[in-house]
């Protein structure tokens, strides 16, 4: 087997036609990884692992690979991140307001997606496809265009009420979902939150993206596992075995998955 070293980060992704490619980063290197499908592919952590943004040398990883001070210290590791009808960039009070600009202050997509069952999400503009991507999403839909997070987030916490907002990953592992009527679940929502969507709509910044089509995905899966076994760098410093399928950003072995995303920082080695 040829063997490789590197620091963990994303899988990366780009569609062939609907079908989904990955590549995992180490380092400065990438590794296509469709090629090992059905083929055994190990993961194993050398026990260092940096900063995602600072590079320092860290004994333990916060929000999916920053060290303790940046964690606390970087506006991408704020709560609006995860919330962001709390962004604060237009009050004045964003810790990185040069970041905030090139990433909070920008086109963001509303959508819905149907990853383990039908949820709504926001992403920057020039993220899509890669966020439904990352998601594992099967059919994906934006439903509005809009000026900034803070009104994307605006939107989704009006629409959440309706229907879910996050993924639930060990059924996203367990097979595909059930193919659904994106369009109509969207006129659905609308409907419910019309007098909402129309004040929060009132101002610029909201453009409805009503003659968008559905995107239908599909990932590089052999065969799904009957059991979903979690496996953490944290517990055992070896993940892999026999490469079962990729999908949004989980690897699939016949011995359990892992979360790629989950440990970027960490310094591996890969036996492919």
């Amino acid at each position: 087997m040829d063997t490789i070293s590197g620091t963990l980060d994303k899988m990366r992704s780009r569609l062939a036609g609907a079908e989904v490619e990955y590549a995992l980063p180490l380092g400065e290197r990438e590794l296509p990884l469709n090629r090992y499908l059905g083929h055994p592919l190990v993961l194993r952590y050398l026990g260092e692992i940096r900063c995602v943004a600072c590079g320092r040398k860290t004994a333990k990883s916060f929000n999916r690979g920053y060290c303790y001070p940046c964690m606390r210290s970087l506006a991408r590791c704020d709560l609006c991140i995860v919330k962001p009808e709390l962004c604060h960039h237009a009050a004045g009070t964003c810790r990185e307001p040069e970041w905030g600009l090139a990433h909070c202050m920008q086109p963001h997509c509303v959508y819905l997606a149907n990853s383990s069952g039908i949820k709504v999400g926001i992403t920057r503009q020039t993220q899509v496809p890669t966020r439904w991507i990352d998601q594992g999403a099967k059919q994906a839909l934006p439903i509005f265009e809009v000026s900034s997070r803070h009104l994307a987030g605006l939107l989704e916490v009006l629409l959440k009420r309706h229907v879910a907002d996050r993924t639930d990953w060990r059924a996203l592992l367990k097979g595909e979902a059930a193919d659904v009527d994106l369009a109509a679940k969207r006129d659905e929502l609308l409907s419910l939150c019309r007098a909402d969507v129309a004040r929060l709509a009132a101002g610029d910044g909201v453009v409805p993206l009503e003659e968008a089509q559905p995107l239908t995905l599909r990932y590089p899966v052999l065969e799904y596992p009957a059991k979903v076994a979690s496996l953490s760098f944290d517990k055992t410093p070896e993940a892999g075995g026999r490469l079962m399928g990729i999908k949004g950003q989980y690897l699939m072995f016949d011995r359990g998955v892992i979360n790629v995303r989950k440990f970027a920082g960490y310094r591996v080695e890969v036996a492919a």
